[in-house]
């Protein structure tokens, strides 16, 4: 839950905030290179040809300006020692209230030219600063840079319980595809650039609000400097008027200090003549070189105001820390004399760092890398922006659709004179709900009138009132209805009801692995339809595991039938890559076939429930397409330029059991090609233990050949090697959302899906756990052994039965463990327990449904399956 109120913050906040955060973070980036963009733009302004002699002196320049036009007034005066460096004086000039640069030639005094992109870098620093709508923009810039350390923390939280390998926390993985790709590139890039903002942010914030920046310098223990803040905040009496000056001076008239401080004030406050100043400024400019002892690279002085003897000067060393590294020194020019000396390097980090605020938020204050480092990832800003824009549209979209078809309603103008359409479905893991939405979808973007129910839903008042019905429906294990279909079968489908004026047609989904009652269920349905007088659009399309082309008929029969235009329709299936990273024998020496516990890692961000399906595109052995190129005289590494690949590539997935015709190339031949059908496994493992794990046993056929899933994983793909495998949300067998009891019952690899709930409910704490779990022998089946132990030991469960069918003279499974604690089960049921099977549908599955029956009763079994205290995960 609270990842999830984390999630709804960070997008939330991600599509309002992540516009103005874009903007910051490009014109932050920018300005972050103001200085160096403009010495490049402006070569002439910034550098000069060398002379064969000194610069001037700044009271030589002081002196040639006063000459030339004694209205400048002129602030202060900026020496560089490099040769081809230009000088620079700061000059009074209206509305600019740190005054104005002009560039000087050292040698001639000359005005330079105006330095170019002055008023584009002011642009991108109010943009930057305020968006440049003054106050109110601060505080939205303000507000946003706050919300930036929220959408930190809450992006590493969300990440934070999955992977730890260095690969998967910052490697991007390009083989992804669709809002895989998108969500791993916000997510990995994201954390790439963590620590830059949060270092952005958390000093951005010191122009953004007082009581953020008074508290930086008690965490930092520096002294605040009120009155030197007030002066740089942009000399805040002229922002407020003469207020506080005339305050100042009524206090000044009110002090009650006379005699001679106050003389000497008063002659402080007396403005120095140009020739008192060129005075000072050549014994400050003698003096000064002749005793600070260390090299500069510039000395900018401060022209005096007052006759009280001293001169302010700022010098930056030869090789500073930064751009803001300013060493400050007063001279008293008429004892000639240093009379302080504030050197940068001396102070500690602290007040480093508090007064070189501006070096640490553009990132130079770390040196040129970090700042660079600093400055992409600024740049980047937008990126999430637009990422995070793209996965909440295709959420959005998603959610939209399937919206729309729950309430019958679309974007597009119904036909009023079209007859509404009911589609029904019935289905065990989710597909042939999904086919009914994506039915739904296609009919109401012909602006058909549609309403999707769940089979178990639907009465015989629906299918009086309604003349167009569509059944989409799966036969589950050995030819039965889905679960939660059982009331249908049971309540409707024995009694006659006239339905002479329904037209319907069936699309029946089943797996030709079970030939004898392939998509049996769908044909039960057509058959009491046809029965009871419906007449049928079509006949009845079988699908074999989810088949493209099987559905696309589906899809062009409703389209012929209806003279409507409907879009195509399939299940999409986007494989993500996987790496195998462990396997291991379960069971050595055991009479059964061989089982095996997979691991698998992503190498993405990935997200499952306990009780979810892996979905494994299963592929060829290397012997086998080696056998088959042979067959058809391919020469090995040919290559498939289509697809920029070897043709050994190509074959990986294909099911090469097919005879083909003659071929004129190989693009020919893979156009005859099907895709290997995928396999499904039960997940055993949940996301905290950073690993997918699967049980699966090896399958053989009487030639001794594996099975195209378990030989896949089993033997022919590598250790290291990718796995193309996707998540499939099996909402049938998720666990319930409280602390109620729960029944595990399972066989042989039917304990993977046990195994997940069961981690899931121990992380929760939850103990009410019983388990009943049957094998072969002992000693050699008894899956994860060591863990079920150690839950047993520490309470987290309290019933384990065991039922292994080989180790005593009269077979026992596990129905006839529940027989046995029939009282058990019948108190645990009354106290709210939920019941999940998983394991073989022949046997195990049918006959634990049975004693449920015969213990529970009928009826109470059926409304088990309608509370969902009664799930299963069978095949």
């Amino acid at each position: 839950m609270l990842k999830k109120i984390f999630f709804q913050i960070h997008w939330f906040l991600g599509i309002t905030a992540g516009l103005i955060l874009s903007i910051m973070g490009v014109t932050g980036a920018i300005y972050s290179y103001e200085q160096p963009i403009q010495k490049w733009l402006n070569p002439d302004s910034y550098t000069v040809a060398a002379e064969n002699r000194d610069k001037l002196t700044p009271a030589e320049l002081y002196q040639h300006f006063y000459n030339t036009d004694s209205t400048i007034k002129i602030n202060s005066i900026t020496i560089a020692k490099d040769p081809t460096a230009s000088s620079s004086i700061n000059i009074v000039k209206e509305g600019a209230r740190k005054g104005y640069n002009m560039m000087i030639n050292p040698y001639t005094a000359a005005i330079l030219p105006e330095i170019k992109g002055r008023e584009f870098f002011q642009f991108v620093q109010q943009l930057h600063r305020n968006l440049t709508v003054g106050p109110v923009g601060k505080q939205i810039t303000g507000a946003s840079t706050l919300i930036l350390i929220i959408f930190v923390l809450s992006g590493l939280y969300l990440r934070w319980p999955k992977k730890h390998s260095l690969k998967q926390w910052f490697m991007i993985k390009p083989q992804l595809k669709g809002r895989n790709f998108l969500w791993d590139l916000h997510a990995v890039v994201g954390t790439w650039v963590v620590i830059f903002y949060l270092l952005l942010a958390c000093t951005g914030l010191y122009w953004s609000y007082d009581w953020w920046r008074n508290g930086m310098y008690k965490v930092l223990r520096v002294e605040s400097p009120q009155a030197e803040m007030q002066e740089g905040k942009g000399n805040r009496q002229n922002a407020e008027g003469q207020r506080t000056e005339n305050a100042g001076e009524q206090r000044n008239k009110n002090q009650a200090v006379r005699g001679e401080a106050d003389s000497k004030h008063k002659d402080a406050k007396k403005e120095l003549s140009a020739a008192q100043i060129n005075l000072a400024l050549t014994q400050t400019w003698t003096g000064f070189n002749a005793q600070v002892g260390r090299d500069y690279s510039t000395l900018t002085v401060n022209l005096p105001k007052k006759a009280d003897g001293k001169i302010e000067l700022n010098f930056v060393d030869a090789i500073p820390q930064h751009e803001r590294a300013r060493n400050k020194a007063t001279f008293n020019y008429q004892t000639s004399t240093i009379e302080k000396m504030d050197l940068y390097e001396d102070q500690k980090l602290n007040e480093k760092i508090m007064s070189s605020m501006l070096p640490v938020h553009r990132g130079s204050f770390f040196g040129p890398v970090y700042q660079f480092l600093a400055m992409l990832a600024a740049l980047v800003m937008p990126l999430f922006f637009v990422t995070g824009w793209m996965l909440y549209l295709k959420r959005r979209k998603q959610k939209k659709l399937t919206q729309q078809a729950r309430l019958a309603a679309t974007a597009v103008t119904l036909d009023p004179n079209a007859k509404p359409w009911l589609i029904a479905y019935a289905t065990q893991t989710g597909t042939s709900e999904q086919l009914a939405w994506r039915t739904a979808t296609s009919l109401q973007e012909a602006r058909q009138p549609v309403t999707v129910k769940a089979l178990q839903h639907l009465s015989v008042d629906d299918l009086k009132n309604t003349e167009q019905v569509l059944f989409v429906v799966s036969t589950y294990g050995t030819g039965e209805a889905p679960d939660l279909a059982s009331s249908f079968v049971k309540k409707i489908l024995p009694i006659p009801v006239d339905l002479s004026h329904l037209n319907y047609a069936v699309l029946a989904l089943g797996s030709q692995e079970y030939p004898e009652t392939f998509c049996s269920f769908g044909h039960a349905i057509d058959d009491w339809l046809k029965q009871n007088g419906a007449k049928q659009l079509f006949a009845t399309i079988e699908v074999n595991n989810a088949n493209h082309q099987q559905i696309q008929a589906w899809n062009t029969a409703l389209a012929k039938v209806t003279q409507l235009e409907l879009q195509a329709m399939n299940i999409e299936k986007t494989f993500d890559s996987w790496t195998l990273t462990q396997r291991d024998v379960l069971n050595p020496d055991s009479l059964g076939a061989a089982a095996f516990n997979i691991e698998l890692k992503p190498t993405h961000e990935v997200h499952w429930q306990a009780g979810d399906i892996a979905e494994v595109q299963p592929g060829n052995s290397a012997e086998r397409i080696a056998h088959f190129m042979q067959k058809y005289h391919i020469a090995a590494h040919s290559p498939v330029e289509s697809l920029s690949t070897k043709i050994e590539q190509a074959l990986w997935n294909k099911d090469l059991t097919t005879e083909v015709e003659p071929f004129a190339n190989l693009e020919h031949l893979l156009e005859q090609l099907q895709t290997l059908p995928s396999r499904e496994y039960s997940i055993a493992s949940i996301p905290s233990q950073q690993v997918l794990r699967l049980v699966v046993r090896q399958q053989a056929d009487a030639q001794g050949q594996l099975g195209l899933g378990s030989g896949w994983l089993t033997q022919h793909a590598a250790l290291k090697s990718e796995i193309a495998l996707r998540i499939r949300t099996n909402d049938s067998f998720h666990l319930i959302d409280d602390n109620r009891p729960i029944i595990c019952i399972g066989n042989g690899t039917g304990l993977a899906g046990l195994m997940s709930l069961l981690h899931a409910r121990t992380r929760q704490d939850y103990t009410q756990n019983w388990l009943i779990f049957g094998e072969r022998q002992r000693e050699h089946d008894f899956f994860y052994q060591s863990t079920i132990e150690a839950w047993q030991t520490t309470g987290m469960l309290q019933r384990l039965d065991l039922a292994f069918s080989r180790d005593q003279e009269a077979k026992v499974y596990v129905h006839h463990k529940l027989r046995e604690h029939a009282q058990e089960l019948q108190a645990w049921v009354n106290n709210g327990a939920a019941i999940y099977v998983c394991g073989s549908i022949q046997g195990m599955a049918s006959d634990v449904d049975q004693a449920l029956i015969a213990i529970l009763g009928e009826a109470t079994v059926d409304q088990l399956r309608q509370e969902g205290r009664y799930r299963r995960d069978v095949y």
